[in-house]
């Protein structure tokens, strides 16, 4: 006798809804960005911590603040925008100082510390490539940090200016009306503009760190830095010639000549602490030859660092 099975065939919207879903391709490269910053604290809490303690400095400072601002008023019948904007100009290079030194030794590590703890041999499991997983790498040091650093600054500006226009309003020191000479819009459109200049500068050396990384053993800031250290000392004693040596200064220093007109129209030199949208110079940076050398030699490196990931192993 024939017995008729109770069995159910999967029907087509159940299996359609079982199967897994196809992943965005930008997915894998959102996860891999979020666990540089899961894994990687320090990218954001270095820029927060010195910004509290610049914004503690501060406070200290504003016992000094009404005297001061009086100072300013007496001695100019129109405010200097220099004098206003000097610490909120102090803040802003501090932490530009602080994203960059966060970003030199991140890429020193970022490739490193995963085969040093073997934790590449579980991400290297995972259906990630590698070039995933390098350019969510270089993306902390290009993207990420440049972007938190500004926001940080222009919060901490934001935070410095009404405290101290509430000390001014408080004391009463009559030089509440200076604060509209605080040129902060420029300010910021400045910092924005700096920030720009200096990452796409300096991102050959961000992906150099990033290549020695996946590849040294060890002593990963050694082996960034003796090579271009040997090669000048080479040319220099064999040619005796510095050519190398003046690439390397021209890559650390040279954005600032190309980025900004260094002197006003009268043939002084202009202030650092307060940098007007006419002395911005974008169109000779974009221009600039080195720039454009510089970027296609770190995208070279970055895919080499692609290339050594797939065959590196665990230390």
């Amino acid at each position: 006798m024939n017995t008729h099975s109770t069995s159910v065939p999967e029907s087509f919207g159940d299996s359609h809804l079982n199967a897994p879903a196809a992943m965005a391709p930008t997915r894998p490269m959102y996860w891999s960005v979020r666990r540089e910053l899961w894994e990687n604290r320090s990218i954001y809490i270095a820029p927060l911590a010195v910004a509290c303690v610049y914004l503690a400095g501060y406070l200290i400072s504003l016992c000094a603040l009404p005297r001061s601002m009086r100072a300013i008023a007496s001695a100019h019948s129109m405010p200097e925008p220099i004098a206003l904007a000097m610490p909120f100009s102090h803040a802003a290079m501090l932490l530009m100082l602080i994203g960059v030194l966060v970003g030199v030794f991140y890429s020193l590590d970022a490739l490193h510390g995963e085969r040093r703890d073997r934790s590449i041999l579980f991400w290297k499991s995972l259906p990630v490539s590698d070039l995933t997983t390098v350019l969510s790498k270089a993306s902390i040091p290009l993207a990420v940090l440049p972007v938190l650093v500004f926001a940080i600054t222009v919060a901490l500006q934001i935070v410095m200016r009404l405290v101290n226009l509430a000390v001014v309003l408080v004391t009463g020191s009559g030089a509440a009306e200076l604060w509209p000479w605080l040129p902060f819009f420029q300010m910021t459109l400045v910092l924005l503009y700096s920030l720009a200049v200096t990452t796409l500068w300096f991102a050959p050396i961000y992906c150099w760190m990033l290549l020695v990384s996946g590849w040294a053993r060890r002593v990963t800031f050694l082996w960034v830095v003796l090579p271009p250290l040997a090669i000048a000392g080479v040319e220099k004693i064999a040619f005796r010639t510095s050519y190398f040596g003046l690439l390397m200064e021209d890559r650390l220093i040279g954005f600032a000549a190309r980025a900004f007109d260094l002197k006003d129209k009268n043939g002084v030199a202009i202030d650092a602490h307060f940098i007007p949208l006419t002395q911005l110079a974008p169109g000779r940076f974009l221009t600039s030859a080195s720039l454009w050398g510089g970027l296609l030699v770190a995208a070279g490196l970055l895919a080499a660092a692609v290339r050594l990931r797939h065959y590196r192993e665990p230390i």
